[in-house]
C-alpha cells in the first residue's frame, strides 16, 4: 500500500515538474483601409489574403477590411494591403476594356440637306441632345478607338481633321484612368478617377495681303490656336452610350461633345 502511494506521488511531481504547452496567440479584431483598390481590384486583393487562413470579411464601397486573427497575422496582412493597395501595382492593374470615343460638333442652325446622316446609335444621341440643349445640327468630327486597362493611366495624342482654318488642323489630347471594373445587379461598371480630353483648334482672327512684283496679291487668313477642354469622372455603364460633357468656345454657336461606348473584355 505505502508502495502504491510512493508510485502515484512520484508521478504527480514529475507531472508538476514537466512545463505547460504553449497556447496560441489569442485572436484580436482590426480594421484594415483600403485608399485605392474597388471593384474588381478589390476582390482580387480579398483572394490574395485568403492564404493567411485568417477571419476576415470586406466591403469594396467602404474600402474597409475587418480581420480576425492573431496580432502577427493581422500586422503581415496590413503590409500586403499597404504593398499593393497603390496605383500601378499587380493588384491594382486588370482587366482590358475597349472604348470608342466619338466627338461631336453641334451647330445651333438647322441642318443642311447635304448633310451625312448619322449611325443610329449616334442620332439616338444627337436626338437627346437636341432635345436637351441648343444642338440643331450635329454631325461627326472624328472617333477615337481606345483600349484601356483597369488601374493603368492611358494617354492619346491625336491629329483631327481641319477645323476652322484652311490648311490647318486640329488636335487633341485624351487622359484616362479607369480605376475599378465592377459589377451591379447584371450590368458592368467602369468607375473612372479622372477622365480629361484637351482640344487645341485653330481659330480666324482676320487676313492679310502679301505684295509680289511677279504675280497678283495674295490675301492670307491670320489664326490662333484656342485651347478648350473637359475634365470629368464617375462611374460608366457597359454597353450603354455617355455623354461625358460639352465644350464651348471654339465658335458662335457652335459646341463639342464627347461620347462614350465601352466593353470589358473578359
Amino acid at each position: 500500500m505505502h508502495f502504491l502511494i510512493l508510485i502515484l506521488t512520484a508521478g504527480l511531481l514529475l507531472a508538476q515538474d514537466k512545463p505547460a504547452e504553449p497556447k496560441g496567440e489569442p485572436s484580436e479584431t482590426a480594421i484594415i483601409q483600403v485608399k485605392t483598390l474597388t471593384g474588381d481590384s478589390f476582390d482580387r486583393l480579398m483572394n490574395l489574403l485568403a492564404v493567411y487562413g485568417a477571419k476576415y470579411k470586406g466591403d469594396s464601397q467602404m474600402r474597409t477590411i475587418i480581420v480576425y486573427a492573431p496580432k502577427d497575422v493581422i500586422a503581415q496582412m496590413r503590409r500586403v494591403v499597404e504593398e499593393l493597395d497603390r496605383p500601378g501595382s499587380e493588384a491594382a492593374i486588370g482587366r482590358n476594356i475597349e472604348m470608342t470615343l466619338t466627338f461631336l460638333r453641334c451647330g445651333a442652325a438647322e441642318p443642311g440637306t447635304a448633310n451625312t446622316p448619322l449611325p443610329p446609335d449616334i442620332e439616338q444621341v444627337a436626338k437627346q441632345l437636341r432635345a436637351a440643349t441648343s444642338c440643331k445640327d450635329a454631325q461627326i468630327w472624328d472617333t477615337v478607338p481606345l483600349r484601356l486597362q483597369e488601374g493603368k493611366d492611358a494617354t492619346d495624342n491625336l491629329r483631327l481633321p481641319g477645323l476652322g482654318v484652311a490648311g490647318q488642323y486640329s488636335s487633341v489630347i485624351i487622359f484616362m484612368h479607369p480605376e475599378a471594373v465592377y459589377r451591379k445587379d447584371q450590368t458592368r461598371y467602369v468607375r473612372f478617377s479622372k477622365v480629361r480630353i484637351d482640344f487645341r483648334v485653330p481659330v480666324a482672327t482676320g487676313s492679310f495681303k502679301t505684295d509680289n512684283a511677279l504675280v497678283s496679291p495674295l490675301v492670307n487668313t491670320q489664326f490662333t490656336y484656342m485651347d478648350l477642354g473637359l475634365t470629368t469622372s464617375g462611374d460608366f455603364m457597359e454597353g450603354q452610350k455617355t455623354v461625358l460633357g460639352k465644350v464651348s468656345g471654339m465658335a458662335e454657336n457652335e459646341s463639342i461633345f464627347a461620347v462614350i461606348a465601352l466593353k470589358v473584355l473578359d
